[in-house]
């Protein structure tokens, strides 16, 4: 597992060095089948459930699952880059949302909330603690930040299998669900809207995108629960 977490982060770097006006996510697409091929992984997202892409490209008010097409960035925009790999049977999972040249103050909040959200559920990973700890660390910075969390997609297990239990909510009360062991492989991810939480899927199937219009992001690691604390495993 960290041998394919190492290229996740690896091939996120080359996309953050590739991010900028006027490319298109097809583009960032090539970039990322690439780089993982070259490091010797399988892209984990094509053909998943039938998805297209080695990545997952949303753009602004797209939650998550956006595919990769001939559109343009543009300055002020943001994409989010959902990045999935496996080598030698095992998968690693990882998502940063990245600004496009310049970004208006209220949408650089929206990412800075967000990661901090990340780190904040990360550090609950800990032995002994339980799932929900993870999940209210989430939606308590959220939320104390005027934003939401989105409820229709949750963090998952990983480890031989892309998806795997327990499912991680991004809200919820302390204390609940199943309890946190020495060995555990978690996908934090929490999803974040800048208005209401509620999404919508649309026509291609897969692209979901706020009901509202507004914002959303969306950043992620695979991180393996350790008697020390938690050990983030796509972190470059």
């Amino acid at each position: 597992m960290t041998r394919a977490c190492r290229i996740v982060a690896e091939v996120m770097n080359d996309l953050a060095d590739a991010v900028k006006p006027g490319v298109t996510t097809r583009e960032l697409e090539r970039i990322a089948e690439d780089g993982i091929q070259r490091r010797g992984g399988r892209p984990a997202f094509k053909g998943y459930r039938g998805y297209p892409c080695c990545i997952c490209t949303s753009i602004n008010d797209e939650v998550v699952h956006g595919i990769p097409s001939g559109r343009r960035l543009d300055s002020g925009d943001e994409i989010s880059i959902d990045i999935g790999v496996q080598c030698e049977g095992f998968f690693g999972d990882a998502a940063y949302t990245f600004p496009v040249g310049d970004l208006d103050e209220a949408s650089a909040r929206l990412l800075k909330v967000t990661e901090e959200s990340l780190y904040r559920g990360i550090a609950q990973a800990v032995e002994g603690n339980r799932v929900f700890d993870i999940s209210h660390a989430i939606q308590r910075h959220v939320e104390s930040n005027g934003f939401s969390v989105v409820r229709t997609f949750v963090g998952h297990g990983i480890g031989r299998e892309l998806h795997e239990e327990p499912q991680i909510p991004n809200f919820g009360m302390p204390g609940r669900g199943p309890r946190l062991k020495e060995g555990m492989t978690l996908a934090i991810e929490p999803m974040v809207n800048a208005g209401g939480y509620e999404v919508r899927v649309l026509e291609d199937g897969w692209t979901a995108i706020t009901m509202d219009g507004k914002r959303s992001a969306h950043f992620e690691h695979t991180v393996l629960v350790t008697r020390e604390g938690p050990r983030i495993l796509t972190k470059s």
